[in-house]
């Protein structure tokens, strides 16, 4: 058998096989750079493509917020203008009520009776007043219970006056006011 030296051929083929082993990953390096890039920049295209949408709904907030805000403002303008239009037609409607109120008052007034001071609220009529006597207080009571706009007269205190006479008093009363039936009241005008 002859002598065949290997050795050049298997270092050259050793080289041959560095050589495409360094060449594959140069490829190998480039595409995985090449990918990585790609992918990179996808990833930021969907990143600012996210920030533009959500940017575009931030600012439509922003405008629907303002006019979310206006239209709590408006509301709230109208329901003070229905408050203040229910407030003027219960004075409108309330208004024949009060000077008939006022009316049989002074209607039910005995002689020898004086009022110092009148309150209204809710219904009720504070009185509080002087008279000659206690016979006056009870007539001035039987007056107010027997009016049709006046009911269920409250005596809470009865001081001696005597400064306006012997058996002078002072007096405190309430009185609630009873609106009369529809009827009772187109009788009486």
């Amino acid at each position: 058998m002859a002598q065949i030296n290997l050795l050049p051929w298997r270092e050259e083929r050793r080289q041959q096989l560095k050589r495409e082993f360094l060449m594959i990953l140069v490829v190998v390096a480039v595409l995985g750079a090449a990918l990585v890039f790609l992918a990179d920049r996808m990833v930021n295209g969907q990143i600012d493509y996210q920030r533009q949408r959500n940017n575009y709904l931030s600012t439509h907030i922003r405008e629907l917020d303002k006019e979310v805000a206006e239209i709590k403002e408006l509301q709230k303008r109208r329901n003070e203008l229905i408050d203040r239009m229910q407030v003027i037609q219960e004075l409108q409607g309330n208004r024949p009520v009060i000077v008939r109120i006022m009316d049989q008052i002074v209607r039910t007034v005995p002689d020898g009776v004086f009022y110092s001071s009148l309150k209204n609220s809710n219904r009720t009529i504070t009185i509080d007043g002087i008279a000659e006597s206690n016979n006056r207080v009870s007539s001035l009571m039987r007056r107010l219970d027997a009016s049709d706009w006046l009911a269920s007269p409250n005596l809470d205190k009865v001081q001696a006056a005597p400064e306006y006479g012997d058996q002078a008093n002072r007096f405190h009363l309430t009185v609630k006011v009873e609106l009369p039936n529809s009827d009772q009241q187109e009788e009486g005008q």
